[in-house]
């Protein structure tokens, strides 16, 4: 095929946006690359906005019709934004016309009287006198800095309240199950609360009782509800050893809290951990269940003594219209453009990437609706021009607007109806739309697929890279065909289930799904919260039933994010591979380019990474399980991706990066030996348990109610078997001094090399790759003293 074949398709029929509000770039030509996690403008001001970078730099947007964007404070070589740390929570104080102060919550590595390491910091800072979009960044005075044991559940949200006081987010220290004991408790330290500050140390306001973290550069309101406390949870206190700073507690990770600025109502969105997400509205003194409940959900009775404020909404965890996994607090829509969401909470969640509004009259919760969806959430904020509602993703990207659209309705219903398929018999895809093929396809219940894609115009490319997400231009169009094998090896038996389409939109993509009518002769659109059919299955002498999951559109979303590249299976990694072309065997990738596709000739596929199929017996068994987590996880875990967790499972991510192999876990799920992967014991490789096993942890979470039994096999003897340390082979002490090694592994695999003086004390002192035939050299950095006992060295997984 040459470049002539390319032909425009002219029969697809898809809106932009399927929604009734949808999403536009908020500030066209204005991207934040560190992650934007909230906004914030000061008091009184409508013409400009400042973003919070969670790398550490503070921007300020002036002009918003004509929108510049400068750099306003830069703490990005102070901040320790690994995992959940960061910049993250900015606030200007009521007086800042005439003060200039401006407060900030941001992360780091320091020293206190607990100890050193990672710190959460709420310090004070000024604006330049003679210049409002320039801070000073010499002006810093903390108020708060406190040790931190753990880098996740940091919180970090600022606003003040109607009443002045400054308002502080911060989680339950990190972990999972609130293993550091912070949620029941008011003497500890700053941790699993919302706090309330006088920052102005006005007349009447007290100083807070001593604590390594605290500072004199605040006071506490006087009627702060946990001042003069002498029991708690039903047990006595000392009241002089309170954390008074309290406003609320029992708070996980509180990500994301505002004010309503007509009722002056404080929503709060606390991230769950298992099983529920949470908005509630705070009050005073309110204790918000963490960690005896989630939600509502839990279990045991509560001790005596204790009594909890309820969130006003909850829900369960999962990628459906009102599903998610970790909730991203909003605002109360005040502007004016829509009218019938004048006075709506806006929220919305990290992972389902759902966004929603709802009516709270001061009891009840009405009209909960879905609005539109924008995986990977971070923030919500209001344009102070207009109210308009802002929201960030937690990647590298712009602001988005939520608008108000028209077109829903305008979904083509019927299969028939969205000029995909000149001839629905056999599938025959209408001129300018491409099959193609991958290399591992995700696991779909035993499925069989086929893929096609369409490209609008033959001015449009695709931007390809050998490593990272390819680009698409708006209106890209993907179409996957499943069918199932009613008799398990009997391909005759096969039946048509569903057709799916991706859809390149402005703000991502949206996915629809289109279920086959019995007589197998087209197929019509399922709602929007998708739908489950039983299907009989014969096994060899034995029927049993399958539940098939057709998506919902929030579902689609939940792989096909910003992170991922949205086409999660159109990239080097996957279409790097043979395929016929009209009876000869081609390289997609220059087969495509040929034609035009690229934005850059691809003429070689050398060099170029390429997943390997389980059957594939010429790869290695480390690339295999490379391939299978990268096809089927790296979706959702890799950097900003919505996947729960610090590992990485792209295939390009050196092993020592990936975190994979005796990775730490968020949640260990009471088994403290539990890692990511641990080598030669499935028990306690966390991936392993998630694959093997049905249920709510089930992973790959989404539309499967089948195990995988040939990708757990491959799991299982890679943990078992295929993780042992190399063969020492030599090990001596050299003329320099130093001790030289020799071992023999496995090709391409690189060892860590670990000392002990005493056999039982490991130390890693340095690692070392297997050559191509196995064999291995390290040398010691260190000298070994004269004297000193013979150390022995081992080789181990990185």
């Amino acid at each position: 095929m040459t470049a002539a074949s390319r032909r425009v398709n002219a029969t697809l029929s898809f809106p932009q946006e399927p929604y009734d509000y949808s999403l536009e770039d908020a500030f066209p030509g204005i991207v934040f690359e560190g992650g934007a996690v909230a906004t914030a403008t000061p008091p009184g001001e409508t013409n400009r906005l400042f973003v919070v970078e969670k790398a550490g730099a503070i921007y300020v947007i002036s002009d918003l019709l004509n929108p510049v964007r400068t750099v306003f404070l830069d703490l990005r070589g102070k901040v320790d934004a690994n995992g959940e740390g960061g910049a993250l929570g900015l606030a200007f104080h009521p007086g800042y016309a005439s003060n200039r102060l401006f407060f900030v919550f941001y992360t780091l590595q320091t020293s206190t009287a607990d100890g050193s390491g990672l710190h959460d910091r709420l310090a004070r800072f000024q604006s330049s006198p003679t210049d409002p979009n320039v801070a000073l960044n010499d002006s810093e005075v903390p108020l708060i800095t406190q040790y931190d044991e753990a880098g996740n559940h940091n919180a970090g949200g600022l606003h003040f309240g109607p009443d002045g006081y400054l308002y502080v987010s911060l989680g339950d220290e990190g972990g999972g199950g609130d293993g550091y004991g912070n949620s029941r408790t008011i003497t500890k330290d700053f941790f699993s609360a919302i706090l309330r500050l006088d920052v102005d140390r006005r007349p009447g306001s007290l100083p807070p009782n001593p604590h390594p973290a605290s500072s004199s550069n605040y006071a506490v309101p006087s009627d702060n509800p946990f001042v003069g406390r002498t029991s708690f949870n039903g047990s006595p206190v000392n009241p002089e050893e309170v954390r008074t700073e309290f406003w609320a507690v029992g708070l996980r990770n509180p990500w994301r809290f505002s004010f309503d600025p007509v009722t002056g109502r404080l929503f709060c969105g606390d991230v769950g951990e298992d099983m529920r997400e949470e908005v509630n509205v705070i009050v005073k003194g309110g204790d918000y269940g963490w960690n005896y409940r989630e939600g509502t959900v839990g279990t045991g009775s509560l001790p005596p003594g204790v009594t909890l404020t309820p969130p006003i909404l909850e829900y369960p965890h999962g990628s459906g219209n009102f599903e998610g996994m970790s909730v991203v607090g909003g605002v109360v829509y005040r502007g004016q453009k829509i009218s019938e969401l004048h006075g709506h909470y806006i929220f919305g969640d990290y992972g389902s990437g759902n966004i929603w509004s709802l009516q709270y009259d001061g009891t009840n919760v009405m009209d909960l609706r879905r609005l539109a969806g924008l995986v990977g959430l971070a923030s919500f904020g209001a344009d102070p021009s207009n109210g308009d509602i802002l929201l960030s993703q937690a990647w590298s990207g712009p602001l988005w607007r939520l608008v108000r659209t028209s077109v829903s309705g305008s979904l083509p219903a019927k299969l028939s109806d969205t000029g995909a398929f000149e001839n629905l018999t056999v599938l025959t895809p209408e001129p300018g739309i491409v099959d193609y093929d991958i290399n591992v396809p995700f696991w779909s219940d035993n499925a069989k697929k086929r893929r096609w894609f369409s490209v609008p115009e033959l001015s449009d490319t695709i931007g390809f890279s050998a490593n990272g997400n390819w680009s698409f231009p708006l209106g890209t169009v993907w179409v996957k065909h499943f069918e199932l094998e009613l008799t398990n090896g009997v391909a005759s038996s096969a039946r048509r289930l569903e057709t799916r389409f991706l859809v390149k939109t402005t703000s991502g993509a949206y996915g629809l799904t289109y279920k086959w009518n019995a007589a197998q002769t087209d197929a019509t659109l399922v709602g929007e919260d998708g739908a489950n059919e039983p299907i009989a299955i014969r096994d060899g002498g034995t029927v049993r039933t399958q539940v098939w999951r057709y998506p919902s559109r929030s579902e689609c979303l939940t792989c096909h994010s910003g992170a991922g590249g949205f086409a999660a299976g159109f990239n080097t990694h996957q279409l790097n591979r043979l395929r016929d072309d009209g009876g000869t065997l081609v390289q997609q990738i220059p087969w495509l380019s040929q034609m035009g596709y690229f934005n850059a000739p691809v003429t070689s596929t050398n060099g170029l990474l390429a997943y390997a199929h389980a059957t594939n017996t010429s790869a290695t068994l480390d690339h295999l399980v490379r391939s299978y987590l990268g096809a089927n996880c790296s979706a959702c875990h890799q950097p900003g991706g919505t996947g729960h967790g610090y590992w990485d499972a792209r295939l390009q991510t050196p092993w020592a990066q990936s975190r994979l192999i005796n990775g730490p876990l968020i949640a260990d799920l009471g088994n403290a030996n539990s890692r990511v992967i641990r080598p030669n014991a499935l028990a306690d490789s966390m991936i392993y348990s998630r694959i093997s096993a049905l249920g709510a942890r089930h992973m790959p979470p989404l539309g499967t109610t089948v195990l995988d039994a040939s990708s757990i096999a491959l799991l299982s003897a890679w943990i078992s078997t295929g993780l042992t340390g190399a063969q020492i082979t030599a090990a001596a002490l050299g003329a320099d001094n130093r001790m030289h090694l020799t071992f023999m592994g496995v090709h391409g695999r690189t060892y860590q090399i670990e000392a002990s003086s005493n056999l039982g004390t490991w130390i890693p002192v340095g690692t070392a790759q297997a050559q191509a035939d196995g064999t291995g050299q390290f040398i010691d950095p260190a000298v070994v003293m004269p004297g000193a006992q013979v150390r022995v060295y081992r080789c181990a997984w990185p």
